[in-house]
């Protein structure tokens, strides 16, 4: 009985012998903006049990970890199974211009919320010109 050699079969079975499973990514979307005097983060946790997410800012390193438990029946044959379940991290470096003991943080719908604030010292200010007793008028000060 003759075999025939399938190449793109083969390269499946490759890739998924060599490069990790769907179900081992863990992504963790998210949106960071500035508004007004804070920045605002915007991450989606569909599914994951609010009391398994942590929060936490250790010097200039803000951490976020979740854990999504994975659901279904025991026994059940899974005829797809898309939605990751397990640990999920993510990491940003904060700049030194942030408020870290005034950070907040609140979990809505799927969609962890943090806010961070800007501190006191690294918001824009003016800065007022002080005068050594020369005069105001530049054209005054050429005339004499």
């Amino acid at each position: 009985m003759p075999m025939t050699f399938d190449p793109f079969t083969e390269l499946d079975r490759l890739a998924q012998s060599l490069l990790p499973s769907r179900e081992s990514l863990r992504v963790m979307p998210v949106d960071l903006y500035r508004d007004a005097d804070r920045y605002v983060l915007s991450a989606d946790l569909p599914g994951i049990d609010p009391g398994s997410v942590d929060v936490d800012v250790d010097g200039q390193l803000l951490t976020i970890r979740a854990q999504r438990t994975p659901g279904g029946a025991e026994g059940a044959k899974w005829l797809t199974r898309e939605r990751p379940a397990g640990s999920f991290l993510r990491q940003f470096s904060i700049g030194e211009g942030v408020d870290t003991a005034g950070i907040s943080a609140t979990y809505d719908n799927g969609v962890l919320s943090v806010i961070i604030p800007i501190s006191e010292r690294a918001k824009p200010r003016r800065i007022d010109v002080q005068s050594s007793g020369a005069p105001a008028d530049p054209q005054r000060a050429l005339r004499s």
